[in-house]
């Protein structure tokens, strides 16, 4: 006998029933207050606003022409002098540089001489000033870095001088001496000079190439190097490095220099164990690599006799 099954009606909560809530209406003296808290904020932004946009305009204005500014803004002395630099020079250099008269004014500068002033030097390539009134000069620099050291005649007295990649030969003021005890010495090169420079020696740019290459990729090799001659660059596109152990390496100027530095690295511990460093290993043959070394000296092992003297 068969029964019905009854399912029975899923039981229901509270939280079945709908319960409309009506939002609490807010009263005319809140509306109010939210009206004027609001406009007291609007008010207060724009009275912010307007009063930036009047200085800023003020400041441009008297960065234009400055003869609208009153005369006794006007005969400020200059009090502070600003300078920002990508490189080594400071503050002292910047004021020794200028040489600005005592109680010198903004108004009184000529910008484009002080620019020249400053970059007279060759150290530095770029300068931008700016006049910050009443009272600031603002000066930023671009600096030369040195790759390599020359001597030569500088003022009067024979002194190490830095070479800059692009070849500008400088004094290098600012520099700690261990950093530039770092850099090789540069031969076979002509300097000229025209008033109170060196002009710019040339091919510098392929040289600054190997040494970053060698500082980069062989800094151990590199840190032997004593001095780069650029004395058959011309004549036989070569570049000839004097290492400190006293071996002549001879680079391609046309070639890789990664490439060539892997050779060497590989020369040079290949042959770490011989008795005497090669005297000269050319990497400019291409695929091959030449490897000279200085003889020996001979060496008498029997003592030569000596005649004994008659008494």
């Amino acid at each position: 006998m068969s029964k019905d099954v009854i399912i029975a009606p899923t039981a229901r909560s509270w939280r079945d029933i709908p319960q409309p809530v009506k939002p609490r209406a807010m009263s005319r003296e809140g509306k109010w207050r939210l009206t004027t808290s609001v406009l007291r904020a609007t008010g207060a932004a724009a009275v912010i606003g307007v009063v930036a946009w009047g200085l800023w305009e003020v400041a441009c204005a008297l960065q234009e022409n400055p003869q609208k500014m009153p005369e006794a803004a006007r005969a400020v002395p200059i009090k502070q002098l600003e300078l920002r630099t990508d490189g080594v020079l400071g503050n002292e250099w910047l004021a020794r540089t200028l040489a600005l008269p005592k109680n010198a004014s903004l108004m009184e500068l000529d910008l484009q001489a002080l620019r020249l002033k400053l970059m007279v030097g060759g150290q530095v390539n770029a300068v931008s000033l700016t006049k910050n009134f009443p009272d600031t000069l603002k000066v930023q620099v671009g600096e030369r870095s040195p790759v390599a050291r020359v001597m030569a005649n500088w003022r009067g007295e024979q002194r190490a001088l830095v070479v800059a990649r692009d070849g500008v030969v400088f004094a290098g003021e600012g520099y700690a001496a261990a950093l530039l005890a770092t850099l090789p010495w540069l031969d076979g090169v002509k300097l000229t000079r025209t008033e109170d420079r060196y002009q710019p020696i040339e091919d510098m740019g392929l040289v600054a190439e190997l040494l970053a290459r060698a500082r980069l990729d062989a800094d151990h090799l590199y840190h032997t190097w004593q001095v780069v001659s650029l004395a058959r660059l011309r004549s036989d596109e070569v570049i000839e490095v004097r290492t400190k152990p006293g071996t002549l390496v001879v680079f391609s100027a046309n070639g890789d220099f990664f490439q060539q530095l892997a050779k060497l690295d590989y020369q040079w511990e290949a042959l770490a164990t011989a008795p005497n460093p090669p005297r000269k290993i050319d990497l400019s043959l291409g695929r091959e690599v030449s490897v000279a070394f200085q003889p020996l000296p001979t060496l008498n092992l029997v003592p030569h006799s000596q005649p004994k003297s008659k008494l």
